[in-house]
């Protein structure tokens, strides 16, 4: 079988992959901004307790309801707040995937 010197993707215009590549980086950078200014909301203990999470997983802010604050069971407000933690982060990866997915198979997988 002869080489015919095709060059990038089988005669592909080295051009041509340096826009697409150019543009998938514009669109990865505009994800990632969405994301930066995108809120998730997770809850524990039905509203008791509630946390704001940024779409990067940055913990915003953390409301509790005052009857879910009990100086005899403290361990209970604990849990209450991881649980509406793990709510807020798996949601805030979620979102992550849906804005950022596309681009882990454009790379060939290295994000």
């Amino acid at each position: 079988m002869a080489y015919h010197g095709g060059g990038f993707g089988g005669g592909m215009n080295m051009n041509a992959l340096m826009n697409q590549a150019r543009k998938m980086q514009e669109q990865m950078l505009k994800a990632q901004e969405e994301l930066n200014e995108a809120e998730v909301t997770g809850k524990a203990g039905g509203e008791m307790v509630t946390v704001v999470m940024s779409g990067k997983g940055e913990v915003k802010s953390i409301k509790l309801n005052k009857s879910a604050v009990d100086p005899d069971d403290v361990e209970m407000l604990e849990d209450l707040i991881l649980v509406a933690i793990k709510d807020a982060s798996a949601k805030a990866e979620q979102l992550k995937n849906e804005k950022m997915g596309s681009f882990a198979g454009g790379m060939g997988g290295l994000m």
